[in-house]
């Protein structure tokens, strides 16, 4: 082994602390382009795919895979994939969503995906990946749902458009013990009255029979004017009670809050 002087030792160094202000510099000038509709530089790619390649391969080695075979695993799967995870993974037969074509890296189309290894599937699913767009499911999920959606991607790229329909329809929806995000239109029944629905963002048939919460008035008429307007009560100072009408609303445009401009 050569002997390495002081002098060589201190060039070293020396070619050490040049590059790190370099590098520092390059970072602190803002210049490189964060944007997602920017690719990264080619060298940056590289290295960034490989240490998430690795990272994954890593983390996701000592993973025991469950059986993936069983229908009711797979049927939960797809209800929780057709609601958390078509907006960036797609289905057959979907084009792309203003997310897939957003993000960056781009999310992989799981239909089209030959094969998904399942350890690092669920590893990914549960812990997510930083500054990729994709979030750490396993902050609300369970892992016996994580490992329903990991069995459903085993079968999603042999089905077509029909079979996907059909299996999402047949599975429970977006259901996965607790922590779910209820988007309009989920019609999941609830035991509760349906002012404790509302407020969880859930429909209700008025048309049905079912209790009102203490304190809240029955529904009026969409169609008409209610019969009995309602009013305001204050009480005076001498302890008498004076009724008004209650002020009418002023109305507001509808939205549905996803307004683009072309």
């Amino acid at each position: 082994m050569p002997f390495v002087t002081r002098n060589t030792m201190l060039g070293i160094a020396a070619l050490a602390a040049v590059a790190g202000v370099a590098i520092g510099g390059f970072i602190w000038s803002g210049m490189y382009n964060v944007g997602a509709d920017d690719m990264h530089m080619r060298p940056t790619s590289m290295m960034l795919g490989m240490m998430r390649e690795r990272s994954i391969a890593r983390h996701a080695g000592s993973i025991k895979v469950p059986d993936l075979s069983n229908a009711s695993l797979i049927r939960t799967g797809a209800g929780n994939y057709s609601s958390m995870c078509t907006g960036c993974h797609l289905a057959p037969g979907m084009q792309d969503t203003e997310l897939s074509k957003g993000l960056y890296p781009a999310p992989p189309n799981f239909s089209k995906m030959d094969s998904v290894n399942p350890a690092h599937a669920f590893w990914v699913t549960k812990h997510g990946i930083k500054a990729s767009g994709m979030p750490a499911w396993g902050r609300s999920m369970q892992d016996e749902y994580i490992w329903g959606m990991v069995a459903f991607l085993q079968q999603l790229p042999k089905l077509d458009k029909t079979a996907y329909d059909a299996l999402v329809a047949s599975s429970g929806g977006h259901a996965h013990g607790g922590g779910e995000t209820m988007a309009a239109g989920d019609a999941q029944e609830m035991p509760d009255d349906h002012g404790d629905m509302a407020m969880q963002g859930k429909p209700v048939d008025e048309a049905k029979p079912h209790d009102h919460a203490p304190g809240t008035p029955a529904h009026q008429d969409k169609g008409a004017a209610s019969a009995t307007p309602a009013t305001v009560e204050h009480r005076h100072a001498d302890g008498t009670i004076e009724s008004h009408p209650a002020p009418t609303p002023t109305p507001t445009k509808a939205s549905d809050g996803h307004d683009h401009q072309h």
